[in-house]
């Protein structure tokens, strides 16, 4: 157990090393600064009278007659669901940018030798390599969304425990997309083939997003491609809307989307286990 901690704690030294997550963490602190001083609600009897962000002021008058009554819930749902949606795309691109790099250098010459020279199994070392990377992101997801939360619920009295679901499809979903990296990583030891692998499979979910439209129009050759392609790859774009709809507090319809991401997840991680165990370091 000492040992996983260990090579646990080098990649946290490595991440806070990188200036980039060090970044991740000062944006953070700077979104929840904005919702604490720049986000001001005048409460009155417990109604919202008013908003007031930067300095400019917005009561329920501006509106509009046709516009739906402005709430505190409104209000709250509208900025947990900016801030999940702006946590879950530009945090997990920015999260994979950080950390890519660190499997091909935990296989450098000299590092891995070191490494395996140690009595740990080679399992056990890519474990606590993901277990470091995951739990970094974690931390720095549960700081960013947990304070909003906190923050929120407590300047209007509106919790919305349910927007804390989110923090598991976001950290989820970066384990997902950090699986491709460290396939890659393991394949050709290239940090740059990681990350256009990875953001490539974002950028395809977009596309397969709209699978309802593309699909019936691809043929009786290409549709079926389309369709094996929806349901192997995953579903980063999807799964977006699961994010908004928990932050919403409302139910989700189908998890499939992020289920099905898992297991791609998982699969990537099994091959790469299955090539670090083999390779002849």
């Amino acid at each position: 157990m000492r040992p996983l901690f260990g090579l646990v704690l080098i990649t946290f030294r490595e991440l806070w090393a990188r200036k980039i997550v060090l970044g991740l963490f000062l944006i953070s602190s700077l979104v929840l600064l904005v919702v604490t001083f720049a986000l001001n609600l005048d409460v009155v009897e417990g109604s919202l009278a008013g908003i007031r962000l930067f300095g400019q002021e917005a009561g329920p008058e501006d509106m509009g007659d046709d516009a739906p009554p402005l709430t505190l819930s409104r209000v709250v749902i509208a900025v947990e669901s900016v801030v999940a949606g702006v946590a879950y795309w530009i945090g997990i691109l920015l999260a994979l940018f950080a950390s890519a790099s660190l499997f091909p250098d935990l296989q450098s010459d000299g590092r891995v030798e070191l490494l395996l020279s140690k009595p740990i199994g080679r399992l056990n070392v890519l474990f606590g390599h993901m277990l470091g990377v995951w739990s970094a992101i974690g931390i720095l997801a549960v700081y960013l969304l947990g304070g909003v939360w906190v923050i929120m619920s407590l300047k209007t009295g509106v919790w919305n425990p349910r927007f804390l679901l989110s923090l598991l499809l976001v950290v989820g979903m970066f384990a997902v997309m950090y699986a491709a990296v460290m396939l890659m990583g393991v394949w050709t030891e290239s940090t740059a083939l990681g990350l256009i692998v990875s953001y490539g499979l974002i950028f395809v979910s977009m596309v397969l997003a709209a699978a309802d439209q593309i699909g019936p129009t691809l043929g009786p050759v290409g549709s079926p491609v389309f369709w094996g392609l929806y349901h192997t790859l995953p579903n980063f774009t999807e799964v977006t809307q699961i994010v908004s709809t928990l932050a919403e507090g409302e139910p989700v319809s189908s998890w499939y989307p992020f289920l099905s991401s898992l297991l791609f997840g998982g699969a990537a991680y099994g091959v790469t286990g299955y090539w670090f165990v083999q390779r002849d370091f």
